[in-house]
C-alpha cells in the first residue's frame, strides 16, 4: 500500500477513535498480508459508532461514495478502499443473495468474525495499532495450510462458499479442512446465480498455479454434479494407455489445466484459454472405441462441441467465449500433427487463419502435449510451430488485396467479390505479392466472365 493511501486511512480511523471505535483491516488484505501476498483490495471495518457517524468522517476526508447504505458500505473517491459497519445476515432462501442484512456496530469482534466463511478470512488487524485479532485460529491454520469454516450454521446458509472453499484451496494449495468437505457434501448448489459460480471458476482459473486443485476439492466435496456434469463425466473415462499413461481423460484434463496456468500470461484471452483448456476432451467419453484391443478417440474434438456449448451456457452468457473456446477445442489436435508431419508453410498459414488468436491455439497444442505421462523430453513442435507463426505474421503485416483495389481495376462490387477476395487471401497464405496476387485474381475474375 502506498503512504499516501496509507496516511488517508489512519487519519480516518483516529477520527473513528476519538468518537469511541475502532477501525480494522479484515477479511482477504490482513491473509494475504500474513502470507506475503500483495493484495491491493483493502476492507476495513468499523466498531462502536453508528453509521451517521461513519458518513460524517468521510465526508471530512473527502467524497463519499454509497456502496450499499442499507447494510453500512462506503468508499471515498479515489481511494478504492471499502469502509464496511459489521453486519448480521439472516438466510431467507437457500440462494447467494437470499438474505437480510443490518448493520451491527456493536456486536464485537468475535461475533463480526464469526460471520466469515473461512477462519483465514475471519482475522483482524487495528488499523492504528497493528494489533492482531484472531478470534478462531486463523494464523494457525495458515502456517499449516489448511482452508477451515468458521461456523457451521452461517456456512450452511450461503452454498457459494463450497466454490470459494475450493477456489481458496486452488489458490493458495492448501487442504481443505474433513470437517468443512463433510459440511459441503450436504449443501445445495442448484440455486445458485451463474454469475457468481463463473466468478469464483474465474478466480481459480487465473490465479492459481495449479487450477486442477479447484476441481480436484469440488470432487471431494461431491460438488461437480450439477455446474460442472461434464467435468464429472470425465472422471473413469478411458483414453489410449499408449499415449496416456497418466490414467483417465480426469487425469490428463488436469495436468493440461495444471500446464496450460504456465502458459495463460501468453495468450490474448488467458481466461477463454484456461476454460479451452478445461473443455478441450469433452468429446471422448463419447468418443472413446476399442478398435482391434485399442482405444481409439477418433473426432472426439468435434463431437465434443454440443457437449461444450451445453456446459458454457450453464456457466456464462458471453457468446463469444463461447465461440472461442468452441473453436480452439476444434482444432486443437492440429498443430501437433503439423509438426510431426513437417507441414508446408501454406498449411500452417491456413491453419493459424483459421483461429482467432493463433497463438492461443499454439499453447493449448502445447499443453496438451506437455500434460501428459510421460512427458515429452523436447519441446521440438513448439520450436517448429511459432517460427511458422513468426512467418504468418509477416505475411499478415504486408499489403494486401482489398475491395477497393478490384475497384480501381474497374470490377464492380457484386456477388463474385466474396469469391475474388477469398482467392486473393489463399494467394496472400502462400506468400504472394500484393502486384501478383491482384493480377492473379483479375485473370481468374476475366477467365470466369
Amino acid at each position: 500500500m502506498d503512504s499516501g493511501r496509507e496516511n488517508i486511512i489512519k487519519e480516518i480511523a483516529q477520527a473513528v477513535s476519538k468518537k469511541g471505535g475502532t477501525a480494522y483491516y479484515v477479511g482477504g488484505y490482513v491473509r494475504d498480508e500474513l502470507m506475503q501476498i500483495e493484495n491491493d483490495d483493502i476492507d476495513i471495518e468499523i466498531h462502536g459508532i453508528e453509521c451517521d457517524t461513519l458518513e460524517k468522517i468521510l465526508d471530512s476526508a473527502g467524497e463519499r461514495i454509497e456502496i450499499g447504505k442499507s447494510f453500512g458500505i462506503y468508499n471515498l473517491k479515489g481511494l478504492n478502499v471499502d469502509f464496511a459497519m459489521p453486519r448480521k445476515e439472516y438466510a431467507l432462501g437457500m440462494g447467494h443473495k437470499d438474505f437480510k442484512i443490518d448493520t451491527a456496530p456493536h456486536i464485537g469482534t468475535e461475533k463480526a468474525a464469526g460471520r466469515r466463511d473461512f477462519t483465514v478470512n475471519a482475522i483482524m488487524k487495528n488499523v492504528l495499532t497493528g494489533e492482531i485479532v484472531d478470534h478462531f485460529g486463523g494464523m494457525e491454520d495458515i502456517k499449516k495450510g489448511v482452508i477451515r469454516h468458521v461456523n457451521n450454521k452461517s456456512f450452511a446458509e450461503d452454498p457459494l462458499r463450497v466454490l470459494r472453499g475450493a477456489q481458496f484451496a486452488s489458490r493458495f494449495e492448501f487442504e481443505i479442512a474433513e470437517e468443512t468437505i463433510a459440511l459441503c457434501k450436504k449443501m445445495d448448489l442448484t440455486q445458485l446465480s451463474k454469475e457468481r459460480v463463473f466468478d469464483e471458476m474465474k478466480k481459480a482459473l487465473l490465479k492459481a498455479e495449479k487450477p486442477s486443485l479447484f476441481f480436484e476439492n469440488l470432487r471431494k466435496a461431491d460438488a461437480l454434479g450439477f455446474w460442472f456434469r461434464e467435468v464429472y463425466s470425465l472422471i473413469g473415462a478411458e483414453q489410449s494407455k499408449l499415449y496416456h499413461k497418466e490414467g483417465d481423460v480426469w487425469n490428463h484434463t488436469m495436468m493440461v489445466l495444471d500446464e496450460a496456468a504456465k502458459r495463460r500470461d501468453n495468450a490474448q484471452k488467458p481466461l477463454w484459454f484456461m476454460i479451452a483448456a478445461l473443455c478441450h476432451d469433452f468429446g471422448k467419453p463419447i468418443s472413446t472405441e476399442s478398435i482391434n484391443g485399442v482405444l481409439r478417440s477418433y473426432n472426439h474434438e468435434i463431437n465434443g462441441v454440443p457437449v461444450i456449448v451445453e456446459f458454457l451456457q450453464r456457466i456464462t452468457s458471453e457468446k463469444n467465449l463461447i465461440k472461442y473456446v468452441v473453436n480452439l477445442t476444434e482444432l486443437h489436435m492440429r498443430p501437433n500433427k503439423m509438426a510431426a508431419d513437417k507441414s508446408g508453410i501454406k498449411a500452417t498459414n491456413k491453419l493459424f487463419d483459421k483461429t482467432f488468436f493463433p497463438i492461443d491455439l499454439l499453447e493449448l497444442s502445447a499443453s496438451d502435449r506437455f500434460g501428459k505421462i510421460p512427458r515429452p523430453e523436447n519441446n521440438e513442435n513448439e520450436i517448429f510451430l511459432k517460427e511458422r507463426l513468426k512467418i504468418y505474421n509477416e505475411y499478415m503485416s504486408r499489403p494486401y488485396v482489398e475491395g477497393k483495389d478490384l475497384i480501381k481495376e474497374g470490377i464492380e462490387p457484386g456477388e463474385s467479390y466474396k469469391k475474388l477476395l477469398e482467392y486473393a487471401h489463399n494467394l496472400r497464405l502462400a506468400g504472394v505479392s500484393k502486384d501478383e496476387a491482384l493480377k492473379q485474381t483479375i485473370a481468374m475474375y476475366k477467365k470466369e466472365l
